[in-house]
């Protein structure tokens, strides 16, 4: 019998793939879900899963629909404060302590693997490719709280003997993403034929497309024997003036682009590439998507859905 598998952060980009493919693969899937959220990226799929209302920042509220499922994966890729100045927000060291009273009640509710999701933010820049060895030094509150959760999570886990494993995302990108994110605002601003207003993007960037992260987890999730910190990205990176070029040329190659009419933050990440041998190495997975193919793919999603 497969095992029962809690996702929290569900109804988001990342999550709502991973819940997908899961269903997809039949597994029994609960996924936890806000008051009074309206999860439009897994409506379809509700029916077939169980929902747990509930919010990380009142964990003992859950407590009922937890031990009622019983999940024996937890994936959890909820976090509050994840783009734009909430990074820096005091709230982020909230999205600590609320995620270690989740573990320790998934915990008790009978979890025997716990796979969260971490970020590059908790590397900080560096002018290299990132192994999962490079020295960890954030430039953010939210990389520092990332980076806190993943130090005592594993520890928890190893005290209950949970298996642990913490995925450090780079940048993802794919249909129905967030629209303030830089892809999706390229896309809308250039479907409405006006100029988007960019930074000169020379900035050098690790893009993988949402379904291969997907396709990533899963099979993490089926090799029991990955445990620890992984990367998870493209392995490439690609010029941002390039990427941004492409969509243009798929949208409207008329369109002029702002090249230049934002400066870059004091804080501007000029390189951002991740090493995931580590990743392939433990399960075999490799990104299947070309960064073309993904592009396309995204655009035809903005375009019908619009």
């Amino acid at each position: 019998m497969k095992p029962r598998i809690l996702v929290t952060g569900g109804a988001g980009f990342v999550g709502s793939h991973l819940v997908r493919l899961l269903r997809l693969n039949h597994y029994e899937v609960a996924v936890l879900l806000r008051p009074n959220s309206t999860p439009r990226r897994i409506a379809d799929l509700l029916p077939s899963c169980r929902v747990i209302r509930g919010d990380l920042s009142d964990v003992p509220r859950m407590s009922s629909g937890v031990f009622s499922f019983q999940p024996e994966i937890v994936l959890h890729f909820a976090w509050t404060g994840v783009g734009g100045q909430a990074r820096n927000e005091p709230t982020q060291v909230q999205n600590v302590t609320n995620s270690l009273r989740f573990l320790e009640l998934v915990a008790d509710a009978g979890c025997r693997c716990y796979i969260a999701a971490g970020s590059q933010a908790e590397y900080g820049p560096w002018p290299h490719a990132i192994t999962e060895d490079t020295a960890t030094r954030p430039a953010t509150l939210y990389g520092s709280c990332k980076l806190r959760h993943c130090l005592e999570s594993a520890e928890f886990c190893a005290q209950r003997n949970i298996r642990f494993a913490w995925l450090r995302l780079f940048s993802l990108y794919g249909p129905d993403d967030n629209p303030d994110w830089m892809i999706p605002y390229v896309i809308a601003t250039i479907a409405k034929g006006l100029r988007p207003a960019l930074t000169a993007g020379e900035q050098l960037w690790d893009y993988l497309y949402v379904d291969d992260a997907a396709e990533a987890i899963f099979a993490l999730l089926m090799q029991p024997a990955a445990k620890g910190i992984f990367n998870l990205g493209s392995g490439q990176c690609y010029r941002l003036r390039t990427v941004i070029e492409e969509l243009r040329d798929l949208i409207n190659p008329s369109v002029d682009l702002g090249f230049g009419d934002i400066p870059y933050r004091r804080d501007q990440v000029m390189h951002l590439r991740a090493d995931v041998s580590k990743l392939t190495k433990a399960t075999g997975w490799y990104p299947r998507t070309s960064i073309s193919e993904g592009l396309k793919r995204t655009v035809s999603w903005y375009t019908k859905a619009t």
